[in-house]
């Protein structure tokens, strides 16, 4: 009788933490995570843009800025509604707040979108950097230097 009093209560104890992490996360959205490989140094911020359709190559609303760590960078973004999204992503290494451009406005810092769409005379297709959020996530991108030294970490 004892045995099956604690079973209850453990099954009672699981269906309860199951119930309340499904509740979490229909109140709070989905955990994004983005691995951003390729950083080579420590200095300045790595900037991200998590954009709707409307949004993207414009002002995004959801932002976060981190200090790089050398080879990969992780950014955490919580609260993410289902839907489908694209991450454009800078390294602001010199930490003046923008990407730096040269001649023909080629970025002289790193730069990057999710699906490590293809950067072609310009930016890349919103279809190229479109991926689907429908619960917690994790992806990874490639920072890339089209200009100011080596391509490597």
């Amino acid at each position: 009788m004892t045995r099956m009093k604690l079973l209850a209560a453990a099954a009672a104890i699981l269906v309860a933490s199951t119930a309340s992490a499904g509740a979490r996360q229909g109140q709070t959205g989905a955990v994004l995570t983005i691995a951003i490989t390729n950083i080579r140094a420590t200095t300045g911020k790595v900037h991200i843009d998590l954009c709707r359709q409307s949004e993207f190559l414009k002002t995004c609303a959801v932002v976060a800025d981190v200090k790089p760590e050398r080879g990969t960078t992780t950014i955490t973004v919580p609260n993410v509604a289902p839907g489908d999204y694209a991450v454009q992503a800078t390294y602001d290494q010199n930490g003046n707040g923008k990407v730096d451009r040269g001649l023909f406005g080629i970025p002289k810092e790193g730069v990057g979108f999710s699906n490590d769409a293809p950067i072609r005379l310009g930016p890349p297709s919103w279809k190229d950097a479109v991926f689907s959020v429908s619960g917690d996530k994790t992806i990874t991108l490639r920072m890339r230097y089209f200009m100011g030294g080596d391509n490597k970490p």
